[in-house]
């Protein structure tokens, strides 16, 4: 079944007086939403005590949860030690991510640095290969790692290239953040057509099971000429991209993601904006 949600909390969840993450569930239940994104973007600071507490009031409002592993992560770094680091951001973020009940981790893979671009490309696959052994000696192979498509020129993180990281084992998942698509390819997702491509070659080079519930970041993005900037709202009128014909194509090919919203605060809004539209189809 298709999921909407908001990537964290946005600014009516703390204009109504909240504070705790666990509030944030049925924050997100009474907006008639199903899943929602924890980030450990600065780093997994989170006792096991506040992750079980935090997953007993997602499982009480039957909300699903994912996290997002820190920013920082980058597993074509020349430094195996720096290497050695992004392992561990994962892994823990998983370990966190599974005392909340949730079973999605999302990571940025990679930036280029000074490497040619197939250098960072092949360095980040070898160190994704040795991600897996950790990932299956530590127990976690129930889990979905979600690689993300990236926004930025510099950045390791094109649909082909997670497509060929996801290969590596059955637990990898796509992170398809169409936005950041639209901001690295100057605007190039307008029409059902752009999206649903750009999804067949997924299903061809993963094949539709491995697609069917893949992860989503959704929002529109400002963008230069070296990609993206900052992300922006729904209100914005020149760069995208739009989520209608998107929900067309997901609804054309059968496929029933996990869509998160990343707008610039006002995340459960346009998350709920995505569902009526979804839904309307």
């Amino acid at each position: 079944m298709i999921k909407f949600g908001p990537s964290g909390n946005c600014e009516s969840f703390y204009a109504e007086g909240n504070q705790h993450t666990e509030q944030s569930a049925a924050f997100v239940k009474k907006r008639g939403l199903d899943c929602f994104e924890y980030s450990f973007g600065r780093g997994v600071r989170m006792s096991e005590e506040k992750a079980i507490s935090i997953g007993e009031a997602f499982a009480a409002e039957g909300i699903e949860i994912s996290v997002h592993a820190p920013y920082f992560i980058n597993f074509a770094n020349p430094d195996d030690e720096m290497a050695a680091k992004s392992y561990g951001y994962v892994l823990d973020s998983a370990k966190a991510c599974k005392l909340m009940g949730g079973k999605r981790i999302v990571f940025h893979p990679a930036a280029q640095g000074k490497a040619t671009r197939s250098e960072a490309v092949e360095k980040t696959k070898e160190r994704l290969r040795i991600l897996a052994e950790y990932i299956a000696l530590n127990d976690l192979e129930d889990m979905l790692f979600c690689p993300e498509t990236m926004g930025k020129l510099a950045q390791i993180g094109t649909v082909e290239e997670i497509a060929e990281f996801c290969k590596i084992a059955p637990f990898y998942t796509p992170c398809i953040d169409f936005g950041h698509i639209n901001a690295r390819e100057q605007g190039s997702l307008k029409t059902v057509a752009d999206y649903q491509s750009r999804l067949e070659y997924m299903i061809s080079e993963l094949g539709f099971e491995r697609m069917k519930h893949f992860h989503v970041h959704f929002s529109k993005i400002m963008y230069s000429a070296k990609g993206e900037v900052r992300h922006l709202t729904f209100a914005d009128e020149i760069y995208g991209p739009e989520f209608y014909p998107l929900a067309v194509a997901l609804k054309t090919l059968g496929l029933e993601p996990y869509i998160v919203s990343e707008s610039d605060g006002l995340q459960a809004e346009e998350a709920a904006e995505m569902k009526r539209i979804y839904q309307s189809i």
